[in-house]
């Protein structure tokens, strides 16, 4: 796709990035905002809506954004590495709007008192419904992280989320965290419960033995007489960030060669609009969008960050656009293109964020809600303990939610040290409000949940804080593999993001004294990505932070175990 910095401008308008004046109805019943706020003009002759990393939340929730996404190198101060005023500075949305309450972290608890809870597939399908019908022949794209994050989904195996998105009426799709289920559970609902109805994609994804494609690398759907396809990039670290034994006969990777390939071939059979559907992250995208020619547009997901305006990428073949579309199911993106002489002529991109108070819930996605949880429900809604504090996870260095988490590891296991997994999952809780098993579960519903104690020498802390702190923030995005810094409880220490792989993590210390290097120290955890792990006979950390819930039933407000950080202030990425 060409256009010119001129045309780019013009296409953007202030209106299409800070979301039409959104603060206008603060006020607005549910009819009322669904047909002003979300009654985009049709642009161009083929549209494509696109979720991520719903994290299988069905229904309205509270979260917060980060305050901290920290760019380093040529990253520092672009998107996605905006917080707070910066990034409402640059998409130029006016704070204290409805708009700046979804994209940033700002007032949060006052805001979301004012604005209600975001989310919930009831709410997105009557989003869906309504776009779908404005834009005939329009596509509903899932990035993927749709299968995890909640209790329904581990109990049932993702069958909840199978089940809702068919209802919702998916078209493609690519993973990650699906994969968790293992290759036998994923095999088994793409062949089954998705035939004739969701396409899955990936052309990333081979088996170890004889390279051979494990999914369809892409789709070819033709859209108002224009031949659109839909290729799927799953997450390319999958075996790394996650259990190698669940997908033991698959190999993953960017693969950028492999990627340009498809996209020729694609060319070749007359795509006149070629899109990736990514789990990569955004940092990857983009270096993949200045790397593979011949892509029109990357709809991103992975890294859980809400992009209102899109990034266009130079590439020898001309330009790619770059977005990414948030997380829990509290956006959906709306990409229109206007298709002339068999290419991309122009477009138009919106990020909507979906406000359950403001769209009526669609009552068939309702219905079927309600008879997933039933069986369920009154487990899930057990209070454990109420919380002073608002309780949140994002964030590079930790949350409140995980500093609940290694507060609890700690006592429990009568350990000085707790680590807890960089995950960008889990769902917010305000002050005052119940901390329920759900919302524990929300926090650390995985496969492979177990609560771990290891002895580690002060030698093996460094190497664990710089391998991870590495993939967070290696000035090159291939060598990034997603997440958050590993959360810390107890160990005091100074980072430096700018510093060289090996060099970041300085000044270790426990209780004020310096780490030692070949001592041993006693440190709790969970979700190890090991295969002995799962045969070790240890309980799921739920089971662990439960009894320690309810033994306090008022949690105060936590106090953060971050790093002290050197040579980053002032960076537009930190609060």
């Amino acid at each position: 796709m060409n256009l010119s910095k001129r045309e780019f401008v013009q296409m953007l308008g202030a209106g299409a990035v800070a979301g039409i004046g959104l603060g206008r109805y603060g006020s607005a019943d549910a009819a009322a905002g669904l047909d002003s706020m979300y009654a985009l003009p049709r642009f161009g002759n083929v549209s494509m809506l696109h979720m991520t990393d719903c994290h299988a939340q069905l229904k309205p929730l509270y979260f917060r954004e980060p305050g901290v996404n920290i760019g380093v190198g040529n990253m520092r101060g672009k998107v996605p590495h905006l917080v707070g005023e910066h990034l409402l500075k640059a998409a130029g949305v006016p704070p204290g709007t409805r708009m700046a309450h979804a994209l940033t972290y700002l007032d949060f608890d006052k805001a979301a008192q004012r604005y209600g809870k975001v989310g919930g597939f009831a709410h997105l399908a009557t989003l869906v419904k309504q776009l779908k019908a404005s834009r005939p022949g329009a596509l509903l794209l899932d990035g993927g992280d749709t299968w995890q994050g909640s209790a329904t989904s581990l109990w049932t195996q993702a069958q909840d989320m199978v089940d809702a998105c068919k209802l919702l009426g998916v078209d493609v799709m690519t993973g990650h965290w699906e994969f968790t289920y293992g290759m036998e559970r994923v095999k088994q609902i793409i062949e089954k419960d998705f035939a004739g109805h969701i396409e899955f994609v990936a052309q990333n994804v081979k088996t170890a033995d004889f390279g051979d494609p494990v999914f369809k690398p892409y789709v070819m759907r033709e859209i108002n007489g224009v031949p659109c396809v839909i290729v799927g990039q799953a997450f390319p670290y999958t075996p790394i960030a996650n259990p190698r034994y669940m997908v033991a006969d698959w190999t993953f990777g960017i693969q950028d060669d492999n990627l340009q390939r498809v996209v020729d071939e694609a060319r070749g059979k007359g795509a006149q609009v070629v899109v990736v559907l990514s789990h990569n992250g955004m940092d990857v995208d983009l270096k993949m969008a200045s790397r593979v020619t011949g892509i029109d547009a990357i709809l991103g997901g992975h890294t859980h960050d809400g992009t209102p305006m899109p990034t266009l990428v130079s590439n020898a073949g001309g330009k790619t656009i770059v977005v990414n579309g948030g997380s829990n199911g509290k956006f959906l993106g709306v990409i229109d293109f206007d298709v002339k002489g068999k290419k991309v002529s122009d477009f138009r991109y919106r990020l909507l964020p979906v406000f359950s108070d403001l769209i009526p819930a669609d009552k068939d996605m309702d219905a079927l809600i309600t008879r997933i949880r039933a069986p369920y429900e009154a487990k899930l809604s057990e209070t454990l303990a109420h919380t002073d504090g608002t309780l949140y996870r994002r964030g590079n260095f930790n949350g409140t939610g995980d500093q609940l988490l290694l507060d609890a590891l700690m006592e429990v296991q009568d350990a000085p040290i707790a680590f807890s997994p960089g995950f960008r999952w889990g769902t917010s809780l305000l002050p005052g409000q119940p901390i329920t098993r759900e919302w524990l579960m929300d926090m650390t519903a995985t496969t492979y949940s177990y609560a771990t104690v290891t002895q580690m020498t002060g030698e093996t802390l460094k190497t664990v804080l710089e391998d991870v702190c590495d993939n967070l923030f290696n000035p090159d995005p291939y060598y990034q593999q997603g997440g958050d810094m590993v959360r810390v409880g107890g160990l005091q220490y100074t980072c430096d993001p700018t510093a060289s792989m090996g060099q970041r993590i300085q000044d270790m210390r426990l209780g004020g004294k310096p780490i030692e290097a070949g001592r041993s120290y006693k440190v709790a955890g969970w979700a190890p990505v090991s295969e002995e792990a799962r045969t070790a006979g240890n309980k799921p950390v739920w089971e662990v932070i439960e009894p320690w819930l309810k033994s306090r039933k008022v949690i105060s407000t936590r106090r953060l175990d971050e790093p002290v950080l050197k040579n980053i202030a002032p960076n537009p990425g930190l609060s």
